[in-house]
């Protein structure tokens, strides 16, 4: 009967969901009411950093950049306010197409992918490629030079596609622009490949770090749009012409220490754009199980992360339960604070800490090391707390009649208390195991690409965020509905020996 009524929720929730993405969105006259309302809401990335939009390090609360510029003067020549809207930038083309903005502008590439979704406006800059390198490594030059060794870049950008088409790089794909750089700086890569505009920003300032080359190929940034706005797409066009023939572009990038000889062709580019008629261009996507392989290679770096911490946390919580109930009172008090911290700290942090933190002070964790003591080390602070449940749920006359049999405590507490403890304890164990095959998700802020940052990088790639996303939680659901199913006979089987 509970199956039945499972099976019968599942289909309401995915029928729920295929209903709304099948409801066809108002087209309403986005131009009309940006003007009736007073504010344009443009989407971006405060997170992705300088030189675009960031916050200003002298007053954090306000966010400035030339995106924040730009921005500002199209937004007077509307006659409205600019409203920025927090994005994370892998998702602000589906934020964009859900109407949570009006249009979204943070450094992204006009790629034929991306024009099969949504419209472009006129390019408002022209970009390239430079591949930075350490100060000090003379042995690399161009890219043909980075075979066999490791090249970070940002997921989903133009970049990206450069390095995987070049045989024998190893990509390494980083969620911010700052991480990569650093990475860098300390050996753990052999080069980053980004936009001009970033690498000038970071790394041409950093001595540890140099260019090499010459900039390599040649893209544009637009100002993305719903597909049915084209009179709002045509305003941009119009807006952008005039700030270039006026001398405001010219003067934003220059404030910026963005104007170079390409934006020489911006002008012909703006014209040549704003003459095209806006429309959906086709594209060919790849069938969805192209990528099955690929996002099975992630799920199991997923599965070997969950294996290798989970087996840490419990020998680790194991002995912090231990010498929380046993030890001498620095060991007790040691141990407290251990798991109080760990519970009370976020994951997301102590990530960080171990992987970008620690080299400050001289220690420097592969990405592998850390996602393992990472994780290793926050959920051995919740299992020790379910050690010590199960321990004291054993009777405390247990142990007065081992002891009264001429055992000693240790023997004691290893023949008598533990197997019982255990027994006890191992649905809980269970559980906390499944929620860690969830919490990987979160080293890819460390560079390791397990199955959602998979996830997250083929759907920026290709904006199938919806089918992908399908895919991606069936595997999750098939990694855990096992250990869901062993939880539940452990708890039967419990329950028998009561």
């Amino acid at each position: 009967m509970k199956k039945k009524i499972s099976a019968l929720l599942l289909v309401a929730v995915m029928g729920s969901v295929l209903y709304f993405v099948s409801q066809d969105r108002p087209h309403t006259d986005a131009l009309s009411l940006i003007k009736e309302r007073g504010y344009i809401l443009w989407g971006a990335d405060a997170e992705g950093g300088a030189p675009y939009i960031f916050p200003d390090p002298e007053k954090p609360s306000r966010k400035i950049g030339f995106e924040v510029d730009l921005a500002e003067a199209i937004a007077v020549e509307l006659g409205v306010k600019a409203r920025h809207v927090q994005n994370a930038w892998d998702s602000l083309i589906p934020a964009l197409e859900r109407g949570d903005t009006d249009i979204a502008m943070n450094g992204i590439e006009i790629t034929e992918q991306r024009e099969s979704r949504i419209i472009f406006s006129a390019p408002y800059y022209i970009y390239s490629e430079q591949l930075v390198v350490r100060a000090d490594d003379s042995t690399i030059n161009n890219l043909l030079d980075l075979k066999g060794k490791k090249a970070g870049t940002l997921s989903g950008t133009a970049a990206q596609t450069i390095l995987e088409k070049e045989t024998g790089i190893i990509v390494k794909i980083y969620p911010g622009q700052v991480e990569p750089y650093e990475d860098l700086a300390l050996g753990r890569i052999d080069g980053v490949l980004l936009d001009l505009p970033i690498a000038a920003y970071y790394a041409k300032p950093n001595d540890k770090l140099k260019f090499v080359g010459d900039p390599i190929g040649r893209g544009y940034y637009g100002i993305a749009v719903r597909k049915e706005n084209i009179e709002l797409k045509k305003e941009l066009d119009r807006i952008l012409l005039k700030l270039y023939n006026e001398g405001d572009l010219a003067r934003i990038y220059k404030k910026w220490d963005m104007w170079n000889s390409d934006q020489a062709d911006l002008l012909r580019t703006i014209e040549e754009k704003s003459s095209v008629a806006a429309g959906l261009k086709e594209s060919r996507q790849a069938p969805l199980y192209t990528f099955v392989p690929t996002l099975l290679k992630g799920a199991a770096v997923t599965v070997m992360i969950s294996v290798v911490s989970m087996f840490f946390a419990v020998i680790l919580g194991l002995c912090l339960a231990l010498m929380k109930l046993y030890g001498q009172a620095p060991a007790r008090i040691t141990a407290s604070a251990y798991i109080e911290f760990y519970r009370g700290t976020p994951l997301l942090i102590q990530l960080f800490i171990l992987y970008y933190g620690l080299p400050n002070i001289g220690i420097s964790l592969s990405p592998l090391a850390a996602a393992f003591i990472g994780l290793g080390m926050n959920y051995a602070a919740y299992e020790a707390e379910v050690y010590r449940a199960g321990i004291n749920s054993v009777p405390r006359g247990q142990m007065e009649a081992a002891l009264s049999l001429g055992m000693s405590s240790n023997v004691a507490i290893r023949r008598i208390l533990l197997p019982q403890a255990l027994r006890v304890s191992l649905p809980a164990i269970t559980n906390d195991f499944i929620a860690l095959f969830k919490d990987s998700s979160l080293v890819s802020i460390i560079a390791m690409v397990e199955l959602a940052k998979t996830y997250s990088i083929l759907a920026a790639s290709t904006l199938r965020f919806f089918e992908l996303g399908i895919i991606v939680a069936l595997l999750y659901f098939g990694m855990s509905y096992p250990l869901s199913l062993l939880a539940s006979r452990l708890e039967q089987r419990l329950k028998g020996h009561k």
